[in-house]
């Protein structure tokens, strides 16, 4: 296991344990976060845990493309329940993902220190948010880290049915307009493999992601 010192490095992703775990340690410095992503590598801890990084073999990727939009949810995106805006409330929308109770999870692992720090990047114009608002209302949205090329997602929420689906589908269709390679899913879902979303070999991934880093 490589245990991180001040000196902002990684490991090669390639000496990843078989669960995906890499290095542990550091910190959550906007210049190490950044890093992190740049080369295939994000943190998930619990509160009492020290700092782990991970970058899993294989990864959940989605191809904006590939988006599978349900007949129930082209007769949302045609309605006008909900409003999407981007960057509005990207505080609130971390805040939601943090306290939204998740089936087979206890606690979160947005822990205060993970909020402050992409709260950080975010002011660096680095993580982005978009939000879903129903009657000026915040019930669904998500937020990641935006490479340019790649959107790094890091979670999502709903407190109205079809809200974060919503927003993940706009997402999408920005994205592949913008021409951007892929979304970074990271972690195998059945919710996210039903919206279109696939896992990749990490090399394969890595090499798209290296492309334009």
């Amino acid at each position: 296991m490589f245990f991180l010192t001040d000196r902002l490095q990684f490991p090669p992703v390639e000496d990843a344990n078989a669960e995906g775990l890499l290095a542990v340690g550091g910190d959550l410095s906007p210049e190490r976060l950044l890093l992190a992503y740049q080369n295939g590598i994000f943190p998930w801890f619990n509160e009492d845990s020290l700092i782990l990084w991970w970058s899993p073999n294989p990864r959940m990727v989605l191809f904006p493309n590939k988006i599978k939009i349900s007949k129930s949810m082209r007769k949302v995106l045609s309605e006008d329940r909900f409003t999407l805006t981007k960057n509005r409330a990207f505080n609130a929308v971390i805040d939601q993902c943090a306290g939204i109770s998740r089936e087979g999870q206890e606690g979160t692992w947005i822990t205060q220190q993970m909020k402050l720090a992409y709260i950080e990047l975010h002011k660096r114009g680095i993580a982005i948010s978009y939000e879903v608002w129903e009657d000026e209302v915040l019930v669904g949205g998500l937020y990641g880290i935006d490479l340019g090329h790649i959107f790094c997602g890091e979670s999502m929420f709903s407190t109205q049915s079809n809200a974060s689906k919503f927003a993940f589908i706009k997402l999408a269709q920005e994205l592949e307009a913008k021409s951007y390679a892929l979304i970074d899913c990271q972690l195998h879902t059945k919710h996210l493999e039903s919206m279109g979303a696939e896992e990749l070999p990490r090399n394969r991934f890595m090499e798209i992601l290296q492309r334009q880093v």
